[in-house]
């Protein structure tokens, strides 16, 4: 039996199916916990695959890969380092046939010692793991240099059964991996989901969450330790990677961390930021894209998304193109000018007037004498589309749509037009939470954010694109509020339809104007086609469109 644990904490960020390299990152973690005494390590929920794999653990040779790289990494332990608890996925052969696992292993002295697998699988939200995985038994704690620790993994802490398990067997502390996706206020909830489980076990709880971006979901870091007493001995910094090596002491008959390092959480508007950033930084790295464009309008929504594409990949990684039409006001060519400026950023001007031309002469035998609408105006959307899609086929570069989450909503975009490209920053922001993050953006001192920002500090959006009034300028004089409530408005009822999935009455009863309401929820429901072939976004609220909101395209439902 020992009597003091130094446990290294691996706040890391994998690649999905990126065996050898994720393994690179755990060899270089290890070598730094065991610089600083580590007697243990942990890692994040199935760290080895990458989180969260979906589909790709039904690939047999993708888990028999996983497996075989875990045998013979527990090989290296052997070497007096640390023990490591490895994320993995493991397929187990029995009576009951072949079943596949969301796993945590023990590799000490050189071998496998252990295997514990997930008994909660999530299935709501962004979850969906009882389509790929196999439930495992209620857990007993793993036997660890003649200390009993409990691995309950991810969602197994967030109801008492797991928990209530182990202490019952004999657990001695709780260290738990986790895959938890950010979004906003999840800090304190996860707080408040650990506190519940120390309290009701008596036993202190090593929380070590995933860093990094994979495709809609961004995990934040943000680790920490509980003592047994709810005090909170260690938070490391959400945003950063990290390893950090907790000090474990037994007194009497429980286990007390030591005081160890402590990152305030950052305020509201830094870390939707932060979350943005790193959701484009990891979308274009881990897919090898050579850089971004972007379609600069001088509008509010290009001008936030190039200042988080800089900030993601550096000026040198980030291409803005002007695309003027005739109905493009010269207010805009400078405002977009200015913010291309201010970012350090390359800056084209492509006129698309004679694109307009071509196709107004191209459909006139159809359109005949018939009166311009909506049709023109989604033309000159797809006549831009049609041009960086170009700009990126030739160079590379990934077109990084500028869409918010309001016009998303209610389909104030063009499908082949400016909904056009590989990854859209603002899926999940609202219109309203894009200027505040503008305005947070200009008075930010970003050189102490954990993310490593890289765009220049101080004003990056013009104010004056802040404060003129939204327009497409898709004909004379045109203004959004022409077609939308003002967005104020607009936002507080979707997020009551989306977020909270209140009914229409109850809408109306909190003082909202009927046909107002019911309007707005008809085109939410109508422009569900739209979402459906929209590109993915960064996710930042609790409902955000793509893989937790599915609602069916073909829809009858007219609401009350």
């Amino acid at each position: 039996m020992t009597d003091t644990l130094a446990l290294a904490l691996a706040q890391l960020n994998p690649t999905v199916g990126d065996i050898d390299g994720n393994l690179a990152r755990l060899r270089k973690a290890r070598a730094e916990a065991a610089s600083k005494g580590a007697d243990l390590l942990l890692t994040s929920e199935l760290f080895l695959s990458g989180y969260p794999p979906d589909d790709l653990v039904l690939k047999r040779m993708f888990v028999a890969a996983c497996m075989e790289a875990v045998e013979h990494f527990a090989k290296e332990t052997a070497d007096g380092g640390p023990a490591v608890l490895l994320g993995t996925p493991w397929r187990v052969t029995g009576p009951e046939g072949e079943k596949l696992h969301n796993a945590i292993a023990l590799l000490d002295g050189g071998k496998v010692q252990t295997l514990r697998f997930k008994y909660d699988l999530p299935n709501y939200g962004v979850f969906d793991e009882k389509r790929v995985f196999q439930a495992g038994p209620l857990p007993g704690p793993v036997n660890f240099r003649g200390i009993r620790l409990g691995v309950p993994i991810c969602e197994d802490i967030w109801t008492p059964e797991v928990v209530e398990c182990l202490e019952e067997s004999g657990a001695e502390m709780l260290l738990v991996p986790n895959g938890s996706p950010f979004e906003g206020a999840k800090l304190d909830t996860r707080l408040n989901i650990a506190t519940a489980r120390v309290v009701e076990s008596g036993l202190p709880l090593a929380y070590l969450n995933q860093l990094g971006g994979q495709d809609e979901l961004v995990f934040d870091g943000g680790s920490f330790v509980l003592n047994a007493d709810r005090s909170l001995a260690v938070q490391m910094p959400a945003w950063k990677e990290g390893v950090t090596v907790t000090r474990w002491t037994r007194e009497g008959d429980g286990w007390v961390c030591a005081p160890g390092e402590m990152t305030a959480p950052s305020a509201d508007h830094e870390t939707i930021y932060q979350a943005l950033v790193l959701g484009v930084r990891d979308y274009v790295l881990k897919n090898r894209f050579p850089g971004v464009v972007i379609g600069m309008s001088g509008g509010v929504d290009s001008a936030l998304t190039a200042a988080i594409a800089v900030d993601a990949l550096g000026a040198d990684k980030v291409w803005t193109v002007m695309m003027p039409s005739p109905y493009t006001s010269d207010e805009s060519l400078e405002d977009a000018a200015e913010a291309s400026r201010l970012l350090g950023v390359r800056l084209d001007s492509i006129n698309i007037g004679p694109a307009m031309q071509a196709f107004d002469l191209m459909l006139q035998p159809v359109f005949d004498a018939l009166p311009p609408d909506t049709t023109e105006e989604n033309l000159q959307s797809r006549a831009r589309g049609i041009t960086l899609m170009a700009i990126s086929n030739k160079f590379g570069h990934m077109v990084l749509t500028t869409g918010n989450k309001s016009e998303m909503s209610v389909g104030y975009a063009t499908l082949y037009g400016d909904m056009c490209g590989g990854y859209n920053a603002l899926k999940d922001v609202y219109k309203t939470a894009v200027f505040e993050l503008c305005r947070w953006r200009n008075q930010a001192d970003i050189t102490g954010l954990p993310l490593g920002l890289l765009g220049p500090s101080g004003t990056v959006v013009p104010e004056r694109i802040i404060t003129k009034p939204p327009s497409a300028e898709l004909k004379p004089d045109q203004k959004d509020e022409d077609s939308l409530p003002p967005y104020p408005v607009l936002d507080e009822i979707l997020g009551h339809l989306i977020e909270d999935e209140m009914p229409v009455s109850e809408i109306v009863a909190s003082g909202k104007d009927r046909d107002l309401v019911m309007r707005i929820w008809r085109m939410l429901d109508r422009a569900e086609y739209k979402r459906r072939q929209a590109p993915p976004g960064v996710k930042i609220t609790r409902r955000s469109f793509g893989r937790e909101r599915r609602y069916p395209i073909t829809n009858a439902f007219q609401g009350t």
